[in-house]
């Protein structure tokens, strides 16, 4: 974030997330993509550092700061030293929100103290294999019987899905109401009938596991169903918005630092006896996507400030996911080709960037589908 918008607990707490990436993370991250996973006890550092709890209440072991900013900060810091693999946001935009808004008294005191330190680690279940971005698609049912709910189906595309402890699961609960008819649950990997696939083999983000989900006559106690049955898609429409515009937010950092390495190399690269970047075409292509991305960083900022003042639109959450993940890949290629021979190496960082940054315009519901949200508020 720019710094009119840091208080200076703000830019003390970006310092100590900004040490933690550079000594517990980027030093490793490599072995990590080559395995397919962080390990587990980076979720206990990151716990330790108080990574995972930044929203939750102090009562319940987080830190008890109900200002985003902090939540960008960190996504920021990741999408620094390039590596989206720990999937902290994952956790912290998309399933605590879910957590704080509708789990009983009862329920936070069992889960969130365990989410706050690391020990337990969350995912969203939303993909299925024949239902994308398409939520009212969904196969995957539990139905109520006695004092609990019996969970049928599968998930895919599920980022911590090999490591997650839980998984709050969109599903049908009933199927004939349509999206009426659809509940957000909470599967534990402890349940009988639940089981995971193997870590999906991706383009990029090689150090995220990714997994199938499958749930076999699974018994739900029905304290685990979040909030009121029937009222699913409502929650999940109600909470995409942050979970878009973090994906906006990792997009614009890991942008303006693939532009940072392009311009350090550009000044270092000698080329018919002088800096690369001093030709026209470097220049040019430098100042375009400069001129760009201080564009972009405005209009996320604005966003993060409307969330915490909770006016981000449905609409504009779509522009900023749609728009700054576009201009993410467009600036990547751009730097890569800047790096000519070396970029297309695996020991340059610009190139997990490019392979990394491909997936932000699928996830968080297809850039196309943000349009047609965006189309809509139009009036078409």
């Amino acid at each position: 974030m720019q710094e009119k918008y840091l208080t200076e607990e703000h830019i003390m707490f970006r310092d100590a997330i900004r040490a933690f990436m550079e000594q517990e993370i980027e030093p490793h991250y490599e072995k990590w993509e080559k395995a397919g996973q962080v390990p587990r006890e980076l979720w206990l550092k990151a716990g330790e550092m108080g990574i995972l709890s930044t929203m939750i209440p102090e009562e319940y072991g987080g830190l008890g700061l109900e200002d985003y900013r902090y939540n960008a900060i960190i996504a920021e810091e990741l999408a620094r030293v390039n590596a989206t693999g720990p999937g902290f946001a994952i956790q912290n935009d998309i399933v605590v929100p879910y957590l704080l808004r509708y789990l009983t008294d009862e329920q936070k005191k069992r889960i969130l103290p365990k989410v706050a330190t690391g020990e337990w680690i969350g995912a969203l279940g939303m993909s299925e294999p024949a239902a994308g971005s398409d939520l009212q698609r969904l196969k995957t049912n539990a139905i109520k019987s006695g004092d609990h709910y019996i969970l049928n189906g599968s998930k895919t595309f599920i980022s911590n899905g090999m490591m997650c402890d839980f998984v709050v699961l969109a599903v049908k609960t009933n199927p004939e109401l349509g999206a009426k008819g659809m509940s957000m649950l909470i599967a534990e990997r402890t349940m009988e009938g639940f089981s995971n696939g193997e870590n999906l083999d991706k383009i990029g983000l090689k150090g995220q596991d990714t997994a199938e989900l499958f749930f076999d006559n699974v018994k739900i106690p029905e304290e685990n169903i979040l909030g009121e049955a029937g009222h699913g898609f409502y929650y999940l429409m109600n909470n995409l918005p942050q979970e878009r515009l973090s994906i906006a937010i990792t997009g614009v950092a890991n942008a303006e630092a693939a532009l940072e390495w392009t311009i350090q190399y550009c000044k270092e690269r000698i080329a018919f006896g002088k800096q690369i970047g001093s030709f026209q075409h470097s220049r040019f292509k430098l100042a375009e996507m400069h001129t760009e991305l201080t564009i972009a960083r405005s209009f996320v900022d604005e966003c993060i400030m409307q969330l915490n003042e909770k006016t981000l639109t449905a609409e504009k959450a779509a522009m900023a996911k749609y728009w700054v993940s576009d201009l993410q890949c467009k600036v990547i290629d751009n730097c890569l080709q800047l790096h000519g021979g070396y970029g297309y190496m695996n020991e340059y960082k610009i190139a997990r960037a490019f392979r990394d940054s491909r997936v932000q315009k699928i996830y968080g519901g297809t850039n196309e589908i943000m349009k047609e949200i965006i189309g809509r508020s139009m009036g078409f």
